[in-house]
């Protein structure tokens, strides 16, 4: 969709996008960044501007995406490390990011990140704790085990305990019948 109609419903890749979409990655909604530059929301992820370019932060990978007074406060986590099948992660400085239009953009932001969440809740561990968290990555089927530990938690701790459920998970969505997973 181009034009008037693109712009009306907020699809496509806005002129001078810099960023290469992936070929089943649909457009949802686009807003244009103060300063330069769009924020483009897909169906795998969110891109953002970068120095010249662009880069997508998979929903998944999204801890935090808030909207007020013309701006996305984002925060993005980053994998540390693997705990089975379970990852460690660790958020990343929030970004401020200012929409001169944000459009649709705010509200399809948040239904696609709290839409990755299928479960989470927080679990005490020795000096602190951690929040389990399960998301659909898109693309991949099934969901991915996601442990974000509190500061100043025991990591040994974290990553014995992150293994664990994730084995767990495993073994209930194994011995699930087919429509119960």
């Amino acid at each position: 969709m181009s034009g008037f109609l693109g712009r009306l419903l907020g699809s496509g890749v806005p002129k001078g996008f810099p960023g290469r979409l992936d070929a089943d990655e649909a457009v949802v909604a686009v807003g244009e960044v103060r300063g330069g530059g769009h924020l483009v929301a897909t169906s795998t992820g969110l891109w953002v501007p970068e120095g010249e370019g662009a880069r997508r932060i998979g929903w998944h990978l999204i801890s935090k995406a808030t909207w007020g007074g013309g701006a996305f406060l984002i925060t993005e986590a980053e994998v540390s490390e693997p705990a089975g099948d379970a990852v460690l992660l660790s958020d990343l400085p929030p970004r401020k990011i200012v929409v001169a239009v944000p459009g649709k953009l705010p509200q399809v932001v948040h239904q696609r990140v709290t839409g990755s969440i299928r479960s989470r809740h927080h679990r005490e561990l020795p000096h602190g704790g951690a929040w389990f968290v399960q998301r659909k990555v898109p693309g991949r089927d099934g969901v991915v085990l996601q442990v974000r530990p509190d500061e100043g938690t025991d990591l040994d701790a974290v990553r014995l305990v992150a293994a664990e459920v994730a084995a767990k998970v495993a073994e209930a969505i194994g011995l699930a019948e087919p429509g119960e997973r």
